[in-house]
């Protein structure tokens, strides 16, 4: 079932010779002498005594005069005392760049040179070149303790090789909370750029923390973050990357509690990232998802598991142009090109709390419409414009399937210009919008941040607005709007970081609203996308440009590659340390402007590139994917990322964006996409139409009944995103979430299968021809959606039967699952009574609950207007519990009750202290279906079965 690509990086080495030593005079060498060894010798003398040994002693410094035929300069001399007790394991890198290391320069740095075992540069991640034990970076010259924290003072004692070094460095440990440590290194003398993210930094300071923090009082620098109860590692700079702090190169490194990480996105990978001298660029590109490359969005979040199964979380604060490799000791290291180090680690203990800790700083999702959940359709390229539309819509109700929003793509607009509407190919758009809001259906559309700089003057308000609000990214001279280019050609980017952006946004939104009143926004190339490179004009050539260091996983790349200048203005600071907020910021924006535009109405956005926090504002689809089997597995890891990201209103285009699909590939994907919270189909630009009702009869049936049990299932996914918005709980879970302490680590590497919260596992077909598949089952009892029937599984992987009629669904034992009877859209599915499924544990217990209100609301949950009921059964009960009962506007009936895992044939059923009659109700291979009710669901309701 699982398909684990290997991700490896090389270190990219060269043939380079070492300069000739001849060239240098005594002079010049001892010069250099004293560059590296600065504050650790006074003259190149002391060093050639062998005062300090890392240049000398340990593998000797050609440059201070030593000779190659000096055995105390052998580099593989396995008697070098910083070198040989590092394994090839535990090498931290000492030349990050990507290629033109040597030997020699190597030495120059002060650092350890040995060819590894069975490896070459460019196909093993071993490092050639790396850290010595002793090399010492900054040391301790004074701790203050604080009340709710330490103050640590830091001198460099070893430079770097790196410019502009920074000879003091101050860290911040401050005690957030019980579970949530913050420290933060900086410059105390140079004010230096910081993320702008509003994060909800409310201080609980506990007595007894979950953690405990060592610094040393003097001496080379460490920071050790351990765990109160456990004492296991949650962070540890030791044995690990040590600290470097310049202008435009920062690194840190810490040990990992185990190889159990994940996270880090957005990339493409299995969930679980491997160790194995993994590299990860952090720069937001508009990139279609592919294999070892930065993608849209930024999320430097991990979540690592503890030995003993316990978890936490560590996120670095940083969006500048950023590295993450994996060590396989195991350890990460950070690099980065700028801002600070600041860092927030989440101790859980279980993975959910991590996450749960998480979204408490940077926010939690933002609450969704509940016709957002039904299925949505998009394409790109309506053969006929707004007559080909039409034709979808009226072939998708002709085939009863069950759609509710409609959306389009930058086909509706005139010449691609944001808020207009081509007059020529969807004149009638307004008319359709109002047939769809009539049938209970909504409609989407896009909108690029690239405005058109090149219509003529007070022709295209959005441009000249903007000029006159003086809301353009500006040029690095900040002469004007930098110039790039976009799908209407030319174009200036909206700084959605001034103060005047966010009302610029709202006017247009609003002008363009009153002609097609549409119901959300999808926003797109935004990270920001550039079809120049920089701009029109190029870009300067300095070190903003050009740093000393970028990720070598960007190889062939420049900061400006398919995006703006990094030397462009922003209200804020430049583009170098903004750009990877661009779709953050914008997301912000989009959702003020619909707040404003629709009143207590929610709205939907959906927002291709991302930041911590984003979730708050949007939600996200996996951008251009392919019509091909693999698509299907990472559009799962993708989603099980974002959903740890706390993005959980999240999913990939259904069939595939790119390329033409087929009929196999389509209808199992369909079966998958019905477990997107987010579930979208959507294809590109000359591909051959892929909606449902295109198909032939038998598909269209196979994927009608996939849209109708996500329809039955919108309740319980309802109440997930209720659950995710006040507590962060993640809704698409990868199955050790649910059972961290699995004995069978084999769980904790499975993310083909998934979970919908606590109670449903989805094993989804992801290749071509399967009916049958391994997967893993995890110890509990499982019941069989379709027929019912169960299994009380020891924990272990089992075979798994994966029919084309429909999904491997199961239900975990001890759970109660809200239902309703599907429609053809979330309108009229509403209006329809509730069924309850409540899948008995093997003791008879189960629980679960169900939050409603009226779908649309923005105040439904702050002004308590909404309802809250939790469900228990219990010796042969099953009660109900109203928490909150603050919307009565619509009744709440319950239909039927089923219950599965009643091991006897009941005799009596009474619901309310009526007692039913037997044509009530049914008992078959252990189901007891109770049905024909009208019950209030805001009253309590008591169903006994003897």
């Amino acid at each position: 079932m699982k398909w684990t690509p290997g991700v490896k990086y090389g270190r990219l080495g060269d043939d380079e010779k070492c300069e000739t030593e001849s060239r240098l005079s005594n002079l010049q060498k001892r010069r250099r002498c004293l560059i590296l060894a600065k504050t650790l010798c006074t003259i190149c003398f002391a060093a050639a005594l062998g005062m300090f040994g890392i240049y000398v002693a340990g593998y000797g410094s050609p440059d201070c005069g030593t000779t190659d035929n000096d055995p105390t300069n052998n580099l593989n001399n396995t008697f070098a005392p910083q070198c040989t007790p590092i394994t090839d394991n535990q090498r931290i890198d000492c030349w990050p760049e990507s290629g033109g290391v040597s030997e020699h320069k190597c030495v120059q740095r002060g650092c350890c040179w040995k060819i590894a075992e069975q490896s070459s540069p460019g196909l093993s991640g071993v490092p050639w070149c790396y850290y010595p034990t002793n090399f010492q970076g900054y040391t301790v010259v004074n701790v203050q303790t604080q009340p709710n924290g330490m103050k640590v003072q830091l001198q460099t004692t070893q430079p770097s090789w790196w410019p502009n070094e920074v000879q003091q460095v101050t860290l911040d440990i401050e005690y957030d909370t019980a579970n949530r440590l913050h420290f933060k290194f900086y410059d105390p003398n140079n004010a230096r750029y910081e993320v702008p993210l509003n994060l909800n930094k409310t201080t609980q300071h506990a007595s007894v923390n979950e953690y405990m923090v060592e610094v040393p009082s003097s001496g080379q620098f460490y920071i050790k973050v351990t765990r109160r109860s456990t004492g296991k590692i949650l962070f540890s700079t030791q044995d690990a990357a040590p600290l470097v702090f310049t202008d435009q190169y920062l690194q840190l490194g810490t040990q990992l509690s185990t190889k159990y990480i994940y996270g880090l996105g957005e990339h493409r990978s299995a969930f679980l990232q491997s160790t194995e001298w993994t590299k990860m660029a952090f720069w937001s590109r508009d990139q279609p998802p592919s294999l070892d490359t930065n993608l849209y969005g930024v999320h430097p979040f991990y979540l690592n598991i503890e030995d003993d199964h316990k978890s936490h979380g560590v996120f670095l604060l940083n969006s500048n142009a950023m590295e993450v490799e994996l060590q396989p000791a195991p350890s990460l290291t950070y690099r980065t090109t700028g801002g600070v180090l600041d860092f927030y680690v989440f101790t859980g203990p279980t993975p959910d709390e991590v996450i749960q800790q998480y979204t408490a700083l940077i926010g939690r999702p933002f609450m969704p419409p509940y016709w957002a959940l039904g299925f949505h359709l998009c394409r790109w390229g309506f053969n006929g414009g707004s007559s080909g539309m039409k034709e979808v819509i009226n072939r998708m109700r002709a085939a009863n399937m069950p759609y509710d929003v409609q959306w389009n793509d930058i086909d509706y607009m005139r010449d691609h210009l944001d808020w207009t509407l081509d007059r020529n190919h969807f004149n009638d758009l307004p008319d359709i919008v109002a047939d769809l809001h009539n049938h209970g259906q909504h409609y989407m559309m896009i909108v690029d941040p690239g405005i058109s700089n090149t219509q003529p003057s007070g022709s295209y308000p959005p441009y000249d607005d903007g000029i006159t609000k003086d809301v353009f990214i500006k040029k690095p001279d900040g002469s004007g709007p930098i110039i790039g280019k976009v799908w209407p050609g030319n174009t200036a980017f909206p700084d959605f970081f001034h103060p005047n952006a966010e009302q610029y946004w709202t006017q247009h939104a609003q002008t363009y609203h009153n002609i097609v009143p549409y119901d959300g926004i999808w926003i797109d190339m935004n990270e920001p996308s550039n079809f120049y490179a920089g701009s029109v004009d190029g870009c300067p050539d300095n070190t903003i440009e050009n740093p000393p260091w970028l990720p070598p996983v960007l190889t062939g790349y420049t900061l400006r590659d398919k995006t703006l200048c990094a030397t462009a203005k922003q209200h804020l600071s430049t583009h170098y340390n903004l750009h990877s907020l661009y779709g953050h910021s914008e997301a912000i924006a989009t959702k003020s402007a619909l707040d404003t535009i629709l009143g207590n109405k929610r709205s939907l956005v959906i927002s291709r590139s991302t930041y911590p926090g984003t979730g708050v504002h949007s939600g996200h689809w996996m951008g251009d994917n392919n019509a091909q089997w693999i698509d299907t597995y990472y559009s799962v890891t993708g989603m099980l990322n974002f959903n740890l990201f706390g993005i959980p209103m999240v999913g990939s285009d259904i069939c595939g964006f790119n390329g033409n699909t087929n009929t196999e590939l389509c209808t199992r994907w369909m079966q998958l996409g019905a477990f997107y919270p987010f579930m979208r189909n959507h294809n590109t630009i000359g591909n051959k139409d892929q909606d449902p009702a295109v198909f032939d009869a038998t598909t269209q049936n196979i994927m009608r009944d996939a849209l109708n049990l996500r329809y039955t299932l919108l309740p319980y996914l309802y109440t997930m995103f209720y659950r995710s918005h006040v507590d962060g709980t993640p809704i698409i879970r990868p199955l050790f979430y649910q059972y961290p302490s699995s004995t069978n680590n084999v769980v904790y590497s499975v993310d083909v299968q998934f979970m919908w919260g606590k109670s449903l596992l989805i094993t989804p077909t992801t290749s071509q021809g399967t009916t049958q598949g391994q997967g893993y089952l995890p110890t509990d009892r499982w019941y069989d959606w379709f027929d019912h029937s169960y299994i009380d599984s020891p924990g272990h992987l089992i075979n798994f039967s994966l029919p084309m009629e429909h999904i491997n669904l199961k239900i975990r034992g001890d759970s109660i699952i809200p239902l309703q009877e599907p429609a053809v859209t979330t309108t009229l599915a509403r209006k329809n009574k509730f069924m309850l499924l409540a899948a008995l544990s093997s003791t008879g217990t189960a629980s679960g609950e169900l939050y409603w209100d009226d779908g649309e609301s923005r105040d439904s949950i702050s002004g308590g207007k909404y309802n809250l009921i939790s469900f228990k059964v219990s010796q042969g009960t099953l009660t109900s519990v109203i928490q909150i009962g603050g919307y009565t506007s619509e009744s709440m009936l319950l239909g039927e009750v089923q219950l599965l895992g009643v091991n006897t044939s009941p005799t009596t059923i009474v619901v309310n202290g009526r007692t039913l009659p037997s044509a009530d109700y049914t008992y078959s291979n252990k189901v007891l279906t109770v049905k024909n009710l009208s019950e209030n669901l805001l009253q309590k309701l008591t169903v006994t079965w003897k």
